[in-house]
C-alpha cells in the first residue's frame, strides 16, 4: 500500500484526485489530506507518506497591493516550508501544483523551452515558489512541478463556471475561431497519478489532446442543458478589436496552448464527453 499526502484539504483539485484514486486504485494507494490553514501541519507526521501532493493556495481572489504579500507567504513561503519538512521527514517524492500564469503571456503558444516571466502576483508567487523547490531537490526527494492550463469539471470554480452561465442564458454567442489548452480534472487526476507512479521529476505541462474553441464549448454546454445557442460571426469584428483592450475578452477569444507533445496529454474521454460529464455533474 503506498501511501499519498494531500497539503491543503478540500480543494477541488485535491478532492477530485482523493475520488480518481478510491475509484480506480482503491486497493493499491491511500490518499490522505491535512489542512495548512493554521500551524497544526507542522506537528503532523510527515513520515508515514512516499508523496505529498501540494495543491493549497490562493487563485481567485482579486489582486490588490495590500495583498501582494499575502500571495507570497501563502503560495511561495507555505509551499517551501510544507516540502522542507517532507524532506526531512523522509518523503520520496513532491509535487506541486503550480500554473501556466508563470509564463506571464495572454496569447500565443508556450513550448517547453519558454521562459517564464509571470505578471501578476498569483504566477509570481507561483513562480518564486518553484524555484526555492528546486533547491531542495536531490537524487532522493524528487520535485515534480505541473502547470496546468485551465482546469474544469463537474463543481469546479473560475472561468468556466462564468462561460457555464453565459451558456445557458445567451441565446446567441459570437463564433471565433481560437484555440485554449484546457485540461479536464479526470485527467488531470490520471496525469498526477503516473507521475506518483514513475516517481518522476521535473516541469510538466498536462493538458486534453484537443485545443478547445470557446464557441464550441459553449454550445456543448447549452446543449448538454437542453438549451439552443446559435452561434454568428457577426459580432467578430468588434471582438477583434476588443480583445487588445480588455483582458477578459481576449481571455475568452485569444489563443492560449501548449505546444502538442505526446508524453503530457492524457485523455480518458473526447472533449465533448468531458462536457457533458461537467454539466451532468458526474
Amino acid at each position: 500500500m503506498r501511501r499519498i499526502l494531500i497539503t491543503g484539504k478540500g480543494s477541488y483539485i485535491g478532492t477530485s484526485f482523493i475520488e480518481w484514486v478510491q475509484n480506480y486504485f482503491h486497493e493499491d494507494y491511500e490518499v490522505d489530506e491535512v489542512s495548512v490553514r493554521n500551524e497544526n501541519w507542522e506537528s503532523y507526521d510527515f513520515s508515514k507518506y512516499e508523496v505529498v501532493l501540494h495543491v493549497a493556495g490562493i487563485a481567485h481572489k482579486k489582486e490588490i497591493v495590500r495583498n501582494a504579500e499575502l500571495y507570497t507567504v501563502i503560495n511561495c513561503d507555505l509551499t517551501i516550508s510544507i516540502a522542507d519538512k517532507a524532506k526531512k521527514q523522509g518523503v520520496k517524492q513532491f509535487i506541486f501544483l503550480s500554473s501556466m500564469s508563470i509564463y506571464g503571456i495572454e496569447d500565443g503558444i508556450i513550448t517547453s523551452a519558454s521562459i517564464p516571466n509571470p505578471k501578476s502576483y498569483y504566477g509570481i508567487s507561483k513562480y518564486q515558489a518553484e524555484q526555492g523547490l528546486k533547491q531542495l531537490e536531490t537524487a532522493e526527494f524528487k520535485v515534480a512541478i505541473v502547470r496546468p492550463p485551465m482546469v474544469y469539471g463537474a463543481n469546479c470554480k473560475g472561468n468556466y463556471t462564468k462561460l457555464a452561465k453565459l451558456a445557458i442564458k445567451l441565446p446567441v454567442f459570437p463564433n471565433v475561431d481560437n484555440e485554449r489548452s484546457m485540461i479536464y480534472i479526470d485527467n488531470l487526476s490520471e496525469f498526477i497519478f503516473v507521475l506518483i507512479k514513475a516517481n518522476a521529476s521535473g516541469i510538466f505541462l498536462p493538458q486534453n489532446t484537443e485545443y478547445v474553441s470557446t464557441s464550441e464549448m459553449v454550445k456543448l454546454i447549452a446543449e448538454a442543458n437542453g438549451k439552443k445557442l446559435k452561434l454568428t460571426r457577426f459580432f467578430n469584428p468588434f471582438i477583434k478589436i476588443l480583445k487588445y483592450r480588455f483582458k477578459t475578452i481576449n481571455k475568452m477569444f485569444g489563443n492560449l496552448i501548449y505546444e502538442p507533445n505526446d508524453s503530457f496529454e492524457y485523455s480518458i474521454k473526447d472533449f465533448g464527453k468531458t462536457i457533458y460529464l461537467t454539466e451532468r455533474g458526474n
